[in-house]
């Protein structure tokens, strides 16, 4: 009898092969757009989550441009609001992270993940297909962001090309910030710690720079992070690229900035995946 069984465990293990490296990235790329379905039809059951998404940067916008402006000194063509709008866009970009460091932490309180790793599917589909999904929905806020700053007098000054650099760079620091919070969720794995630990490091990153006032202005004991801090540096090339100006020096540091995290946390973020499952 064990003689048999273990001519059977042979038997099995030699009649199914590993797939081709070929057909596992499409079947990877299929089980990827599955979840992307599935986070698409949440937020669809749920428009509260996208309309309040949008409603805060939005909010951002006007409040900074009609309450905080005038008395906000700049000096660049177009005044305040057009120095205003890369930094809600590099703004809204990191903030939206959030959703992916709660989701994350949600699916693995709910045992979510665990049903996802018991399926026959790829286990890179999970985080890639939340990567994607959550990029779709920065491209959707920052469309409307871009479409309320027209409409309080924001104008690219520099063309059309320019103008789509600067949202491209917006989104490739959101989904770099997303690795962050990726990381982060499937570590802490507690939604609130997770809320509150967004709260911590990525609002002092956004306001201590170059977003909504000029670096000149801040004490200079805080000058020297502001200035050198990766937010500031993606900010200060996104406003060259709306307003007209030297691209050369920001843009090989945000790059270097932008693939540097991804090159630390996307590893950092897989690893705490395959251990939390």
């Amino acid at each position: 009898m064990t003689t048999t069984a273990t001519g059977l465990r042979s038997l099995v293990a030699l009649d199914v092969p590993n797939p081709p490296r070929a057909l596992r990235f499409r079947l990877a790329a299929a089980d990827t757009a599955t979840l992307n379905r599935r986070e698409f039809l949440i937020w669809l059951r749920n428009p509260a989550f996208i309309f309040f998404t949008i409603v805060q940067p939005v909010m951002f916008v006007l409040l900074f441009r009609y309450v905080f402006g005038g008395a906000i000194s700049v000096r660049v063509p177009g005044g305040y609001v057009d120095f205003l709008m890369p930094g809600i866009v590099a703004q809204s970009a990191a903030f939206a992270s959030f959703a992916t460091a709660i989701s994350l932490a949600r699916q693995l309180q709910r045992g979510v993940i665990d049903r996802f790793r018991a399926m026959p599917m790829a286990r890179s589909a999970v985080l890639l297909g939340r990567l994607t999904a959550d990029t779709v929905r920065l491209v959707v806020t920052l469309l409307v962001i871009l479409g309320v700053g027209y409409a309080v007098g924001f104008r690219f000054r520099d063309g059309a090309v320019p103008a789509l650099v600067m949202m491209l760079l917006g989104v490739a620091l959101g989904v770099t910030i997303c690795t962050i919070s990726a990381y982060a969720g499937l570590t802490i794995k507690d939604e609130e710690a997770v809320s509150s630990f967004g709260l911590v490091w990525l609002f002092p990153l956004t306001f201590v720079s170059s977003a909504f006032v000029t670096v000149s202005s801040m004490p200079g004991w805080l000058q020297a992070f502001a200035k050198n801090q990766p937010v500031t540096i993606v900010i200060d090339e996104m406003r060259s690229l709306a307003l007209g100006g030297p691209l050369a020096l920001h843009a090989w540091q945000s790059a270097v900035w932008l693939v540097g995290i991804c090159a630390v946390f996307v590893p950092l973020a897989v690893r705490a995946y395959r251990r939390a499952t």
